[in-house]
This record gives structure tokens, sequence and C-alpha cells, in this order.
């Protein structure tokens, strides 16, 4: 894995100020911050916008700065934010200047589109700053509305040319151009990934591939939804096999319960393999990110599953960045410490009725 995990001087000269964050309210300040500083655009997409106390903050933000002139576009995922973006949200928003677009709502002309859904979660400032994670906009991320029960992500903030390619990612799918990539900026150690492009209808999916087949010594995954294709599942098995530490931490406590049957349908065969694999104990975990032979890493939108490599519009950020990979692995292994190990002769002896609901999200995983 050496041309991957390549951190020489030059590719470090172009590092993007890269800045992880893992709570949520620290996030949202960073977020809301940025956004009061813009002088010309915002560009905003989400998954998730809440009409809560976190949603509400981030509409008066958007409008202070819509109505000083600003030009201000908020993308918002029809399916994602059904019956939690309210009817007085997106008002409040248009009449006050703010561009606001539902993306794939529902159409009897169209009704298979509906299926495809805008999963990232990006937010770019006078293509000088970006964010991009798997946070939603939404009072379960917070601390100080959800409480100690808040959910555990990851996102991270960055900037020079890497956020000003993220603007243009944002304005090619605005306009309807979903398979657009930037180009690759010349010794540059990070770089945006979509999902689908016109070169790769499963492009996240071949960089996992190769991530898993090229690792030597470890891979570290974070995913809150692992239902694996039969490919992802013989790599992580073959790595495992010749060597490599591969750890896999999901959460214990989902909030889609048949996602979760699907998940366990894969333990056996990793397990038998050698995959280690823990559940993650104090609380809904939804971060995603992969860490291999710890410099080589991803952090984004993209789930383990079979909807984020086939179907759902996903961004992620890869980087070669020797203080974000580090920090990754870090917090890897503190959320292992919060953490309870499944073994391969534990799962041997589940109970008999546990194997009927795996099999039942097993057979439903591509709808998942």
């Amino acid at each position: 894995m050496k041309e991957i995990c390549d951190c020489s001087p030059e590719l470090q000269e172009a590092a993007d100020n890269l800045e992880l964050y893992i709570e949520g309210d620290v996030l949202y300040q960073s977020m809301l911050a940025s956004i009061a500083s813009a002088q010309r655009r915002i560009q905003l997409e989400s998954y998730i916008f809440a009409d809560d106390e976190v949603g509400k903050r981030f509409v008066e933000a958007l409008v202070e700065r819509a109505q000083a002139g600003v030009d201000v576009q908020v993308h918002i995922d029809a399916a994602g934010s059904l019956f939690i973006a309210s009817n007085r949200l997106v008002r409040d928003l248009r009449k006050r200047k703010v561009r606001l677009r539902w993306f794939h709502r529902w159409s009897w002309r169209k009704p298979l589109r509906y299926n495809r859904r805008n999963h990232r979660k990006l937010l770019v400032v006078d293509e000088r700053i970006a964010y991009l994670g798997g946070f939603n906009i939404h009072r379960e991320s917070s601390q100080a509305a959800y409480g100690e029960h808040r959910w555990r992500d990851s996102h991270v903030r960055f900037g020079g040319p890497l956020a000003a390619q993220a603007a243009h990612l944002f304005d090619r799918f605005w306009q309807g151009d979903h398979r657009w990539m930037p180009p690759k900026i010349v010794g540059a150690s990070s770089e945006l990934m979509t999902n689908h492009s016109r070169d790769c209808r499963e492009q996240l999916r071949c960089i996992f591939t190769d991530m898993f087949s090229g690792a030597e010594h470890s891979i570290h995954l974070t995913t809150p939804y692992f239902i694996p294709d039969r490919r992802t599942q013989r790599l992580l098995n073959a790595a495992a096999s010749r060597g490599v530490d591969v750890r896999l931490l999901v959460p214990h406590k989902g909030d889609i319960r048949i996602a979760r049957w699907a998940a366990q349908a894969a333990y056996a065969g990793l397990l038998d393999a050698g995959v280690r694999i823990y559940e993650y104990l104090p609380r809904m975990l939804h971060a995603k990110t992969i860490v291999a032979d710890d410099c080589y890493a991803t952090v984004g939108t993209a789930n383990l599953d079979y909807r984020s490599f086939f179907v759902n519009y996903e961004l992620n950020l890869f980087t070669r960045d020797p203080v974000l990979c580090q920090n990754l692995r870090a917090q890897f292994q503190k959320d292992l410490e919060e953490a309870e190990e499944i073994t391969a002769r534990q799962w041997k002896r589940r109970f008999w009725g546990d194997r009927l609901f795996e099999l039942i999200g097993w057979l439903a995983r591509r709808w998942l």
C-alpha cells in the first residue's frame, strides 16, 4: 500500500487545513460562525433538516445572510426530511430570499426516482470553507438538546482548493448533473469522491475495494449501517486471512431494526475469517469512517450498505493527511473502549430465533 500511503512533503504542502468534529454542538457552532462570516455565497445540502431547536438556529443564520445580500442555496432531500422539515420552515426560508430546493419529491410521473436519495451533508461558504460528514441538522446530534444519548457522529472541515471543488460539486448537482467529478488537485493529500461518476457507477465501492485489497497492516471501519455485498465481505475476509487487523465498529442501538438484522446476517462469515466485530454501546453510532494502515482514511456520508453503494448520492473525502488519519485512528480506539466485542464462539451460541430475523434482514438488504 506504499503508493496509497505516500505522505511525502510535496503532498503535505497542499494540505487543506483538515479538522475533525465528533460533537454536534461544537460542529454546529463552527458551521454557524462560518455562515455568519459569508460575504458572497452559502451552499448547504442536508439529508435531514429538522424544524427543531437546531434547525431553527440554522434558519435564522441563513436568513440573516440572505437578507444581507448573500446568495444562499439550500438543497434538502425530500424523503430524509419528510415530516421533519415543516411547511413553516420552508416558508420562512423562501420568503426571506433563501433559494430552497427539494431533491426528488414524490411524483406520480416518475415514482421510481423517489428511491434515489441525496444522502450528502455538505456546507460550503464563499468557496473557501467546507464541511462534510455524517451530521444532519437535527437535535439528535446535539448534547444541549438531546442530552447524553446524542448520536455519535463524525464530520470534517476543510479549506483551500478542496473547498472550491466542493462548491463546484454543489453547483453541478444543483443543476441536475449528478455524475460530474472534479479533476484531481495536483499534489493534494486529499480528494472528494462521489459514488456515481461518468466513468464508474459504483465509484465509492471501487475505492473501498482498493483500500481493503491493498491494506497490509490494518483496516478500521466505523459505520452505522453495515449491509455489505458479497464482494465486500470476501475482501474483508481475505484481508483478515492474510494477517491484516480488520476491525468493524457498528451500533448496538440502531434506529432501524431490520437494518441491524441484515448486518448481523454477515457476522458469522466475517468472524470465522478473523474479522473482529464490536458493537458501540452508549448511544446511536452514526459516524462513517475508514482508516487503512493508519495512513489512508475516508470521512463522509456513505455507509457500507447497498443504498450507499448502488442507489443514493453520496460524497466522501479521502485523505493521506497524517494528522487527520491519526485523529481518526485515536477516535476509533476511544470508541472501542465503549464497545463490546462479538466473538465467533459467542455468535455461534445465539438464539435460533435471531437467525430467522437475520434471514429476513438479509432478504430485504437491497431495499434498506
